[in-house]
């Protein structure tokens, strides 16, 4: 019966508004769900992850490099987020701009968020009119928070998890993720997922800094996806530095990279066509020779795209050297 009750209330609040005294009321956003927000104080990196039965819930979690992480949830306010990050960047500790935003919420009761800053210091917040079970709990660099979940172990799973977990912020984040979901997560079931990391030692380029920054917006299972998403980005990642191997002249590196990138994502010839036609244009044909032939033999459309490359000036313009690749 209780679950029943707090389900008939979710349903409720997604097509009312919420009145919280008499001059005003709540925007209904339920963004109800389970997140983390986390900081690596020896990279300077910033990571934010969550999962929530509700579509496109990305925008729960906000990141900027060099200032901090933000998580806003349950009945969202997403302004905490954008605010919360120009606090921070203006000065104020993680604990002052929650502090702040809080103070000018009247509807404060009803939102749950979860800050962090440069120094580590750390703020979250769990309103008296979350829905059950919700709660937070704070550990060493990281905050981990839920609303609306099945039950109240929620939370302190992903506390766990995340502290055990090897790896990165990522590959803890993730750990976290899963974990909240083995615990029962949200009581109303699975929908959208997002992680994002952010670098320790900004450019000012937002292209270069989000070092990892994935979503899935509508699955039946958000965190099977997320974390296939994750495997992808990092072999991105390895194509990328096999790339700077490449243009350095260490061609043994560059190998190693791309078959690292190539065994995450086996199914995916294009990970060693690129990095034939790389090895092309830097005078490696002997060893793109064997590598252009294994991609044709698994899909001939890569045959095809050669001499496009030519014309893209991707490729030399010499006729023998395009005709020995696509004679393999």
């Amino acid at each position: 019966m209780r679950r029943l009750f707090i389900l008939s209330i979710a349903l409720m609040l997604m097509t009312v508004t919420l009145t919280a005294g008499e001059d005003h009321a709540i925007p209904i956003r339920p963004a109800h769900t389970y997140s983390i927000v986390c900081y690596d104080s020896t990279t300077g990196q910033f990571g934010a992850a969550v999962q929530s039965h509700w579509f496109k819930v990305a925008d729960v979690i906000w990141l900027e490099p060099g200032i901090g992480a933000v998580a806003t949830q349950s009945l969202t306010e997403i302004s905490y987020g954008p605010l919360g990050l120009t606090m921070m960047r203006n000065g104020k500790t993680a604990k002052q701009a929650l502090e702040g935003l809080l103070a000018s919420d009247p509807d404060n009761a009803v939102r749950q968020v979860a800050m962090i800053d440069k120094n580590g210091v750390i703020a979250a917040h769990t309103g008296s009119k979350c829905i059950a079970e919700a709660g937070h709990q704070i550990g060493k660099n990281y905050s981990v928070q839920a609303n609306l979940m099945l039950k109240n172990t929620v939370w302190p799973a992903m506390a766990r998890a995340f502290e055990d977990t090897e790896g990165d912020l990522a590959d803890r984040m993730m750990g976290a993720l899963e974990a909240a979901q083995n615990e029962g997560g949200d009581i109303r079931g699975k929908q959208s997922a997002a992680m994002v990391v952010v670098s320790g030692d900004p450019t000012g380029m937002s292209w270069k800094d989000r070092l990892i920054d994935i979503r899935v917006d509508d699955s039946p299972e958000p965190l099977r996806e997320l974390r296939r998403l994750l495997n992808i980005s990092r072999a991105y990642e390895h194509m990328d530095r096999g790339d700077i191997y490449i243009t350095e002249g260490d061609f043994e590196k560059a190998k190693d990279e791309y078959m690292k990138a190539s065994q995450m994502v086996p199914d995916n010839p294009e990970i060693m066509f690129w990095y034939a036609a790389t090895l092309v244009s830097v005078g490696e044909i002997e060893n793109s020779l064997p590598i252009f032939k294994d991609v044709f033999e698994r899909d001939e459309s890569w045959r095809t795209l050669v001499p496009r490359l030519v014309d893209a000036g991707l490729l030399e313009d010499d006729k023998e050297l395009i005709s020995r690749i696509l004679e393999q």
